[in-house]
């Protein structure tokens, strides 16, 4: 077959557009087939969860249910709530079970655009941004939600009964699992920008306070107004932000930090 230079009939402007378009063609195809891929694995892990989604919501609500005074338990306020909100929780539970898959299927459609030493650190962070997900998400229920619901019944008015309605207990509980798996994420987030060259080492270490002083902000207005809960969610960010450091230290080397920022200037 003749090549461009072979064939003087052939456009090479023509040539390269219609591979440009090939290009991206295979690429929505992999990208088709990845998303897939993740569909399907939250789909089976979903199908296999909905016999059980009432032992789910059983379980979840254990921290709240454990603290209710004798006699008080959790309600439904709308007709569909004892069927449908089970079903979410199972949802909800197939995606976080899923997470590792779809994380990896993300993986192998961009890994292949990236280079060698990109490579090297993308795949200890995306293993531990699922890690310390799961962490701050188990960390908010065995420690947080219960010392929070310990409070939250302790200062009920005398003559108050605490009825919660159990979608917006799961609502509650989501909200609370997803912000603690995103501050759980600090050590990704400063090595990420660090071997950017948006930041450095130094500058992470001298930040220190006004760090505290963020994390502090933050775990006033994610958690339930008590100062336990929100020191159960500081003192983790604090620890977690030195462990980011160190995570720096050892996996973003300086040459290539200060290079990435000489480019971006």
């Amino acid at each position: 077959m003749a090549t461009p230079e072979q064939d003087p009939g052939r456009d090479p402007d023509t040539d390269s557009g219609f591979d440009l378009e090939q290009g991206i063609f295979s690429h929505l195809l992999e990208l088709r087939s990845r998303l897939i891929k993740a569909i399907a694995c939250v789909l089976v892990v979903l199908v296999c969860l909905v016999p059980f989604a009432n032992r789910l919501y059983t379980w979840l609500a254990e921290p709240l249910v454990r603290r209710l005074p004798h006699g008080a338990h959790l309600i439904a306020t709308q007709v569909a709530s004892p069927f449908i909100t089970p079903l979410k929780l199972a949802f909800y539970t197939a995606l976080f079970i899923s997470m590792p898959v779809i994380v990896y299927q993300l993986w192998a459609f961009v890994s292949p655009g990236l280079y060698r030493h990109e490579k090297r650190l993308a795949r200890p962070l995306l293993i531990a941004s699922v890690l310390l997900f799961y962490c701050g998400c188990a960390f908010a229920y065995f420690l947080v939600l219960p010392a929070a619901f310990r409070f939250l019944t302790a200062v009920t008015p005398t003559g108050v009964e605490m009825m919660t309605d159990i979608t917006h207990y799961l609502d509650f509980v989501m909200m609370v699992f997803f912000a603690f798996g995103l501050c759980f994420e600090i050590p990704v987030i400063e090595v990420i920008v660090a071997a950017t060259g948006l930041v450095s080492l130094q500058k992470l270490r001298s930040w220190r306070r006004y760090a505290i002083v963020a994390a502090a902000a933050v775990a006033a207005a994610i958690t339930p107004p008590d100062i336990t809960s929100m020191l159960l969610l500081l003192i983790p960010m604090v620890v977690l932000y030195e462990l980011g450091i160190v995570a720096v230290r050892v996996l973003v080397k300086p040459k290539l930090a200060s290079g990435v920022a000489d480019q971006s200037t």
